[in-house]
């Protein structure tokens, strides 16, 4: 029967549509939201579609359910044959709406590896978009090379924070920002609600459990099932569990970029999500040893030979700033940060201010986050402070 009016529900249809790109795919005929889900768009990071692929299977058990459409897409199909994180260049890294223009115009027959995924990819996604019949949820699942908890990554617009609060995991706001060309970033840009869920080592089983629940809690939250239609309390209940006495919240402050030639190796038996304390040693590179620059996080430590983030240093955020941010921002209190000393807004670009360093530092550059900027990039003096729209 149909909720509240007592008539007969119409069917729903039920497609499992499996090929290269696409690993599954799940259609009501009622509306409702899309849900795309992409798994391994770093090639030595299956564990995302195969818990994607698990929670479509409990999905179909209660089809008849079902509003609006699920569809699974396998991210970098050429580095999961060859279990590498990418051949070329790394396709979570290259999501620009520049990027994305000029790899339009380019003949097929004379892409990289990399970029015929990313145009497969693009083409694939728009097409679901382009048939959507209410809002549209994006999730990018991925696996880690340290051991350690499960998280999530988002961009800090009010939508996506509201959203993610359903998830039952530590919650990392600004790591998106510190990173040009993540996937998730771009398409939040397009309209839709994203977030990334780091599950785990990338070899240990357990990630799989953990991406699986936090698809299916996504899913649910996102309303393409009832409440209750499916049992999700055994997955709320791993995901509690794993986060054990790690912050509910916390943001990152920097991120600790590499290259090849820096010679950088990241410190022993740090996990994904792990405390540090004020001096103690990180890392080193070429110049010598890093230390923590007071008691903070260290997230996401690099411990595999591909990447350009040696690891983020971030720090635990209260309930009480992040109401007072949301509160703020509801206000659209933002309009007076072009009144700061050295201030001025960007004409061309409402998200987006410039700053002179040498004025700003007369107040903390903190004040920013508050507002949901957490972009922020230098050209000498003068740093651009930008934030996600929405």
């Amino acid at each position: 029967m149909s909720e509240g009016d007592g008539e007969v529900e119409r069917p729903s249809i039920r497609t499992a549509t499996v090929g290269p790109r696409q690993a599954a795919r799940l259609v009501s005929e009622r509306p409702g939201p899309t849900f795309i889900a992409v798994g391994g768009i770093h090639g030595n990071e299956p564990g995302g579609i195969e818990g994607a692929l698990r929670g479509v299977g409990r999905l179909e058990a209660v089809a008849d359910r079902l509003r609006g459409e699920v569809v699974v897409f396998r991210g970098n199909m050429g580095g999961l044959a060859a279990k590498r994180r990418y051949h070329v260049r790394d396709l979570n890294r290259v999501w620009n709406e520049k990027v994305v223009a000029v790899l339009e115009e380019k003949p097929r027959e004379g892409l990289d590896p990399e970029e015929r995924e990313q145009i497969e990819l693009l083409e694939a996604i728009r097409a679901v978009i382009a048939r959507a019949r209410g809002q549209v949820y994006l999730v990018d699942l991925h696996t880690t090379s340290a051991a350690g908890v499960p998280f999530v990554i988002f961009g800090d617009t009010l939508p996506q924070r509201r959203f993610v609060r359903a998830l039952p995991l530590p919650l990392v706001i600004g790591l998106e920002e510190q990173v040009d060309g993540v996937l998730a970033e771009y398409w939040t840009r397009q309209g839709c609600v994203t977030f990334t869920v780091e599950g785990g080592q990338h070899d240990d089983p357990s990630s799989v459990d953990n991406l699986e629940a936090a698809f299916m809690l996504a899913v649910e939250a996102a309303g393409l099932v009832p409440r209750g239609a499916i049992d999700t309390k055994p997955d709320h209940d791993l995901l509690e569990h794993r986060r054990g006495r790690l912050p509910k919240v916390m943001e990152v402050v920097e991120r600790h970029a590499i290259t090849p030639d820096d010679q950088f190796k990241m410190a022993p038996g740090f996990k994904n999500l792990d405390h540090a304390r004020a001096g103690q040693y990180l890392a080193s590179d070429k110049d010598g040893e890093i230390h923590a620059p007071s008691d903070g996080l260290v997230i996401l430590p690099l411990y595999q030979a591909q990447g350009n983030d040696g690891f983020f240093w971030g720090r635990a955020v209260s309930e009480a700033r992040l109401a007072a941010s949301e509160r703020i921002r509801t206000m659209k209190l933002d309009r007076l940060l072009r009144f700061l000393p050295g201030v001025k807004k960007d004409e061309a670009h409402p998200s987006r201010f410039f700053v002179d360093r040498r004025i700003a530092r007369l107040y903390p550059l903190d004040v920013f986050h508050m507002f949901g900027y957490r972009r922020f990039r230098e050209q000498g003096e003068i740093l651009t402070v930008e934030r996600q729209p929405g």
